[in-house]
């Protein structure tokens, strides 16, 4: 008798993994880098550059429910190769772009298609994933996007030392090449393929959601919106404090803990259960937010990086991973959709709100503020645990009756 496992690391698994990679390398090379052409090149300010991140992020929040509806009818593959040519397409515009009007369009239609590749490749990575080893599979995967988070910025900002706008935006181009190559590597199992009853007139809740991923959702929108603060308004913060030569850094101590704690996480999570890992890595999050409070050195600033990288980075796959297990197979892209409309919610209305609350109060009292947001989620996930086994030994229990 063998206990020899499921392979993670198929074909399709890296193929759709590099696909997620080289998609947010230009997702975030853009988030960073924009913003100084609209002020360089386009005579704008500070207020219209923070506008072309927001209305891609709107614009792929808009198109998520509708996601999984376009996923279960073009199937997987299909959505996945349309959304990410168009992405690609839509990424070589930028080069003939030179008024602010027509670069503000491009990047909600960017959004558009953005929504439903980063849905698609979700769902297909959950599919390619051995269901046994889930949560270790999404976690490798999730860390594609955060790797991303260090590498998109880094290359953008090192190609403006030398080079042109128009050479990055060629990079970037080139690079989704790469992408678009990638996609066509993946094989979406066919029982993930599953078409569904033939179309009705009507879109109902169902058509859009899937209900039983959003108590999950909402409660990943929470932890979203504690981390918006952390994108939003860190370098800020580390201007205020002084620290801006060290702010740079952030990310790279953030990711690291992440990529070094995941593959310990994800297996945790497969075998000791989501509360084992989640609870916990909440608490460590807190923390880190409650340290970041309080921080007045380059050392304190990377040691509550480190903490919020520990405790967030293997939140986001775990709860999109419970996402999809509470919905049937062939629903997983509307779990999917639905567990990332919450959450990029979640990002949204934090940066707003706390951008707001800047206005009235301190940074650190936001990170504090943040932290008791977290505290509350906790309190909220383990009801849901709790609520959930409940429901569980009450089926058993009927079952055997």
């Amino acid at each position: 008798m063998t206990n020899k496992k499921n392979p993670i690391w198929t074909k399709s698994f890296v193929s759709i993994s590099l696909t997620q990679f080289v998609v947010f390398i230009t997702f975030y090379t853009l988030l960073t880098t924009l913003p100084i052409y609209v002020i360089n090149n386009m005579g704008g300010n500070e207020a219209q550059g923070g506008l072309l991140a927001t209305i891609m992020l709107v614009a792929a929040i808009l198109i998520r429910p509708f996601s999984g509806k376009i996923l279960e009818r073009t199937g997987k593959k299909n959505a996945l190769l349309m959304s990410v040519f168009v992405f690609a397409v839509t990424t070589f515009l930028y080069m003939w772009i030179d008024q602010y009007e027509a670069l503000l369009a491009l990047r909600f239609f960017h959004g558009l298609s953005f929504g439903v590749l980063t849905t698609a490749t979700g769902a297909i990575a959950a599919d390619v994933i051995p269901p046994e080893r889930r949560g270790e599979g999404l976690g490798y995967f999730a860390m594609a996007m955060n790797i991303a988070v260090v590498v998109g910025p880094f290359i953008g900002l090192s190609l403006l030392q030398f080079a042109t706008f128009q050479t990055v935006f060629l990079t970037l181009s080139l690079s989704m090449v790469l992408g678009v190559v990638c996609s066509w590597l993946v094989y979406v199992p066919q029982q993930a393929e599953e078409f569904p009853a033939p179309v009705r007139k009507k879109l109902s809740l169902h058509d859009l959601f899937e209900v039983k991923a959003l108590p999950i959702a909402a409660i990943s929108g929470l932890t979203g919106f504690a981390y918006s603060g952390i994108l939003s308004f860190i370098s800020l913060y580390a201007n205020s404090l002084g620290l801006a030569y060290i702010s740079s850094y952030f990310f790279v101590v953030f990711a690291l803990l992440m990529v070094l704690s995941r593959p310990y996480l994800g297996r945790a999570f497969d075998v000791k259960g989501p509360s084992f890992v989640i609870l916990p890595c909440l608490m460590v999050f807190a923390i880190g937010l409650v340290s970041l409070s309080f921080t007045q050195s380059a050392w304190g600033l990377l040691i509550s990086a480190g903490l919020i990288g520990l405790g967030y980075g293997s939140l986001l796959p775990s709860f999109q991973t419970m996402a999809i297990q509470s919905a049937s197979k062939h629903r997983s892209g509307h779990a999917t959709a639905t567990f990332f409309t919450l959450y990029d919610s979640g990002i949204a209305v934090g940066s707003y709100v706390l951008g707001l609350l800047i206005t009235f109060t301190s940074f650190s009292a936001l990170y504090v503020m943040s932290a008791v947001i977290v505290l509350l989620t906790a309190g909220l996930f383990h009801l849901y645990q709790s609520k959930r086994r409940q429901s569980q030994q009450e089926a058993r229990t009927t079952l055997n009756a």
